[in-house]
């Protein structure tokens, strides 16, 4: 299907960037949409039928749904839809159990959609499911979180796509103290590229596997760059709420920066080591499923 084609690179950025499996943003898509031809997509580029809120003030069409001639979003382009259905779902407290589930299981979370409210016909469930079994869909999940190779068009079109954002987002230069200093309650140094773990291990008096552990590599995975080293197991979680990604970041070097486990960081906003977070998206430096308050994914 051509719409697949279309859109199946949006749907795994944005499962990457919030957990939202893509096998089931591009079933809704489809069916909400009717494969793009639908009257709200062809009008407003709003493919997943989402309604204008209290206090919202942008461009808007009207089509009749529940009532007649109610506000939709009009949106400038497509994946500006597929973005706000990703922050719809991930920013609402009633739909955060989804994200506890295993994002492979597509029946899960069709009936869990259901069970939240998110759409009025009782067969919602069944038709996701007949989608994503009938256009495996389910192929863009597994991609997603990197346990299927991605198809060598998509792999060039991620490839441009960093490319170009990283020409247009300089990678800001930070500094750092010399000597030792602490980030997120935990001692660490800046260490110039090529610097030896044996030297820094020796100098500070710590088993060298220790110094592996506590920046979350594997024994002679050295980093390759200028880079953090920690001195103490980092923390769990950051005060911050929040981090967003900047132009050339890793998940790693955002773990490294914010002082979190790296392990923390990926269970925090489901994702996998293979993920790349979009510029400017916002990955939770905590828990944001033991009932504290959620943030917008989007500045």
């Amino acid at each position: 299907m051509a719409y697949i084609q279309q859109y199946r690179g949006i749907a795994i950025k944005e499962m990457q960037r919030t957990g939202v499996p893509a096998a089931i943003k591009l079933a809704q898509a489809i069916l909400e949409s009717n494969a793009g031809d639908g009257d709200l997509a062809l009008r407003s580029n709003n493919h997943f039928g989402i309604k204008c809120k209290t206090g919202y003030t942008g461009p808007y069409v009207l089509h009749d749904d529940d009532r007649p001639q109610e506000r939709f979003i009009k949106y400038e382009h497509p994946e500006a839809s597929f973005q706000d259905h990703s922050d719809f779902l991930k920013g609402r407290d009633r739909y955060a159990f989804l994200f506890q589930l295993d994002p492979t299981d597509y029946k899960a979370w069709a009936n869990g959609l259901k069970k939240a409210g998110y759409a009025t016909n009782p067969k919602y469930p069944q038709l996701l499911i007949g989608l994503i079994e009938r256009y495996n869909l389910e192929d863009y999940t597994l991609i997603a979180l990197g346990k299927k190779e991605m198809p060598q068009e998509l792999k060039a079109s991620f490839a441009v796509a960093k490319e170009e954002a990283e020409e247009i987002a300089v990678k800001k230069i930070k500094q750092y103290p010399q000597g030792d200093f602490v980030i997120n309650q935990t001692k660490v140094i800046f260490a110039k590229q090529g610097t030896a773990f044996e030297a820094i291990a020796a100098r500070y008096n710590i088993p060298i596997s220790r110094l592996f552990l506590y920046n979350d590599l594997q024994e002679n995975q050295l980093p390759q760059n200028d880079a953090l080293v920690f001195l103490q197991l980092k923390r769990t979680e950051s005060p911050k709420t929040f981090h967003e990604v900047e132009a050339g970041e890793t998940l790693y070097e955002i773990a490294q920066e914010e002082g979190v486990r790296l392990e923390s960081l990926l269970k925090y906003n489901n994702l996998t080591k293979f993920a790349s977070p979009a510029i400017g998206s916002r990955l939770y430096l905590q828990d944001m499923s033991a009932g504290k308050n959620s943030v917008a994914q989007n500045p």
